[in-house]
């Protein structure tokens, strides 16, 4: 009879899966805080039951049907976290209040070293960018939790039907049928979710150093040629969302605090696959954190930001929450 494998054993073995387990819980849930409490109680939850594991199945597929098992349980007391396109209203317009949905749990982006998304292996499912993209994201919170499971399990990780309905206890002919429900759904909320995200080409980087550009000058007349003619602007807390380039320039110059060049400062950081920024409104001598950005990119030019107003998220991406005057200038 050969010993039974230790909990030492155990932590080597499922350290390396922590990272992916995290981007399994983000894409359930939509929520990077969430996320990290799940991925704890999921290994609390296999290193209590681990004496009776068997190995009938990996040790991977065993601590993702905990994960999701967990997240499901999690998602039975919680509402879905959308961005303010995912309410229903129509686009806003730039000049009108601006209305804040603090009831409403939202959406959360989630830094990308923290899913391996910025490193590793491109063919790893897991850390590509298309499997943690700010759009799929969204579109996940509108499906049903367990069909919300079943699609991530086949489609982003790209799972056997028999696989999944092992996690989920369930039968195979059970889980095509949710898939069928699920993909359809997918279509209706987001139909552009099946085209590929790639790395930004020389063009892209350097509409992103124009996009710094015009902001820390206050250019707003360059700032609305770097967006697509029909571009979407959204910033939760606030439920209004804006369409159109000229709509977002009118927006910017209503609502922004900034008013002069150096009013504002941005420090480039990685989010869900996508450029984003670490946005800074100058207050005296100091830049305080005022918000952040998540881009995404159609061609050339921006055709979607994410404008997060959390400045905890600061905390979550590593930054500071105020830069020196000093530090910023150019």
């Amino acid at each position: 009879m050969t010993d039974r494998p230790s909990n030492e054993d155990f932590l080597r073995q499922a350290d390396p899966l922590r990272r992916e387990l995290l981007a399994h819980c983000y894409r359930m849930l939509g929520s990077v805080h969430d996320a990290e409490d799940l991925v704890q109680e999921t290994y609390l939850r296999a290193w209590r039951a681990y004496d009776g594991f068997e190995g009938r199945s990996s040790l991977r597929t065993w601590l993702y049907r905990i994960a999701t098992t967990a997240c499901l349980t999690a998602l039975d007391s919680r509402s879905r976290r959308p961005l303010p396109t995912g309410l229903g209203a129509p686009a806003s317009e730039a000049t009108g209040p601006l209305v804040e949905g603090d009831e409403v749990p939202w959406l959360e982006p989630i830094p990308d070293g923290m899913v391996g998304a910025g490193a590793g292996d491109p063919a790893t499912i897991v850390t590509s960018r298309d499997s943690i993209r700010l759009a799929l994201i969204a579109a996940l919170q509108h499906l049903p939790p367990r069909q919300r499971a079943v699609l991530i399990l086949r489609d982003v990780l790209k799972w056997r039907a028999a696989e999944v309905a092992e996690v989920l206890d369930t039968t195979t002919v059970a889980v095509n049928s949710t898939l069928q429900r699920a993909r359809a759904q997918l279509d209706e909320v987001s139909p552009s979710l099946d085209d590929p995200v790639e790395p930004l080409t020389a063009e892209q980087r350097a509409q992103l150093d124009r996009y710094v550009a015009a902001f820390q000058n206050y250019d707003v007349a360059g700032i609305v040629q770097l967006f697509t003619k029909d571009a979407v602007w959204e910033m939760p807390p606030f439920t209004g969302w804006y369409q159109g380039a000229d709509n977002i320039g009118r927006l910017i110059v209503t609502n922004c605090p900034a008013k002069q060049p150096g009013d504002l400062r941005l420090m480039p950081i990685e989010a869900n696959g996508q450029p984003a920024f670490g946005m800074y409104f100058r207050r005296g001598d100091v830049y305080e954190a005022f918000g952040l950005p998540v881009l995404t990119f159609t061609g050339s030019r921006v055709s979607h930001v994410a404008m997060f107003f959390d400045l905890g998220l600061f905390d979550t991406f590593g930054l500071p929450r105020t830069l020196s005057g000093a530090s910023t200038r150019n």
